[in-house]
C-alpha cells in the first residue's frame, strides 16, 4: 500500500471515530451540574425566564435532537454560535488555537532539543556523573505535576528575576516566542524524562547489537557509527512515544494556559465548562481530537521513513 493510499485510508477511519467522540463528550457535558440559561441569567432569575432562555437556545428539546442538530452543524461545518461569548464558535477557536497551536509547535521544539542531547549523552556516557546527574534530574521533574513547574518558573524567572513575562501572549512572532517560552519549557519538561529514557535505552541497546558489531568490523569511523546505524534505529521508539505524547501535550495546555493566563483554547475549554456553553466545550474538545489523529498519522508516517522495514496498511 502506497503511502497516499494509507493517509486516504486513516482519513476516512477518522469519521466513525470522530462521531463516536462527539457522541461521549455530548453525553458527558450532561453530567455538568447547572444549565447555560441559569448560569447566564443568574441564580436569582425568574423561572419562566429561565424556560425562554431554554427554549431560545434550543435546550428545551430532547437530547437526541440536540445532539442531531450539532452534528448536522459540523457536517456542514457550522459549529454554532457561543452562549458565553455571543460570537460564532468557529471564530472564537480560530483566534484561541492560534495561541495553542503556537506552544505546542515550541513545547515541541523544546522536548527535541532538550531529550536528544540528555539522551545521546547519557548513553554514551553510561555510569558516568553526567548520567547520574541526567538521571536524577529528570526523576524528580517527572514526579512533580505540571501546574507545580510552571508556578515554580512563573516565581524564579518572572517574578524573581524578571527575565520574562507574567502573563500575556505578545504581539509579534519574537514576542510570542518570548512571552511562550515559560509555558512551553513547562510542558516540555513533563515529557523530556520520558523520552530520554526512552532514548538512553534504545541506544544502549542497538550500540550491543550485530548490526552495530558489524559496521565497526567494516571499519568505520565511530561517529558514522552512532550517526547512521545507533541513532537512526533509536529514534523510532522516541518518534512514537513523543507521537502518543500528543495528547499529554494538549492536556498541558490546559493547564499551562490557565498558570499563565494564556488567551488559548485550553483555557477556553475550562472558562466554557465553568459557563456551561456547550457548543464551545462540544468544538474544542472536537478538534483537540483531530489534532491528536493527524498527529498520530504523521507519527506513522515518520516511523516508516526512520524503518524502511516497516510497511504501512
Amino acid at each position: 500500500m502506497s503511502r497516499g493510499q494509507y493517509v486516504l485510508r486513516r482519513l476516512t477511519q477518522m469519521v466513525p471515530v470522530l462521531i463516536g467522540i462527539t457522541l461521549i463528550v455530548f453525553a458527558l457535558i450532561q453530567f455538568i451540574p447547572g444549565d447555560p440559561a441559569t448560569v447566564m441569567l443568574g441564580i436569582h432569575a425568574r423561572p419562566e425566564s429561565i424556560e425562554a432562555l431554554n427554549r431560545e437556545l434550543g435546550l428545551d428539546k430532547p437530547l437526541w435532537q440536540q445532539y442531531l442538530r450539532y452534528v448536522r452543524g459540523v457536517a456542514m461545518l457550522d459549529l454554532g454560535e457561543s452562549l458565553k461569548f455571543k460570537t460564532s464558535v468557529a471564530s472564537l477557536l480560530q483566534k484561541r488555537m492560534e495561541v495553542s497551536l503556537f506552544l505546542i509547535a515550541l513545547a515541541t521544539v523544546l522536548t527535541i532539543l532538550l531529550s536528544l542531547p540528555l539522551g545521546i549523552l547519557a548513553a554514551l556516557k553510561k555510569d558516568s556523573l553526567f548520567d547520574q546527574i541526567v538521571r536524577a534530574f529528570l526523576m524528580v521533574t517527572m514526579v512533580m505535576p505540571g501546574f507545580w513547574v510552571g508556578i515554580l518558573l512563573l516565581i524564579l524567572l518572572s517574578i524573581k528575576i524578571g527575565a520574562f513575562p507574567v502573563s500575556g501572549y505578545g504581539e509579534g512572532v519574537v514576542d510570542h516566542l518570548y512571552h511562550l517560552f515559560l509555558p512551553a519549557l513547562t510542558i516540555a519538561l513533563s515529557i523530556v524524562p520520558i523520552l530520554v529514557r526512552s532514548l538512553r535505552g534504545a541506544i544502549l541497546e542497538a550500540m550491543f547489537s550485530d548490526y552495530v558489531k558489524t559496521a565497526r568490523a567494516k571499519g568505520l569511523r565511530e561517529r558514522a557509527v552512532i550517526l547512521a546505524h545507533v541513532l537512526r534505529n533509536a529514534l523510532i521508539p522516541a518518534v512514537t512515544l513523543l507521537g502518543l505524547s500528543v495528547g499529554y501535550l494538549l492536556g498541558g495546555t490546559v493547564i499551562v494556559e490557565n498558570v499563565f493566563s494564556l488567551p488559548g483554547a485550553g483555557r477556553l475549554l475550562v472558562e466554557s465548562i465553568a459557563a456551561r456553553d456547550y457548543p464551545v466545550v462540544q468544538s474544542t474538545t472536537l478538534v483537540f481530537a483531530v489534532l491528536v489523529i493527524l498527529v498520530n498519522l504523521a507519527t506513522d508516517l515518520v516511523y516508516s521513513f526512520l524503518d524502511p522495514r516497516v510497511r504501512l496498511g
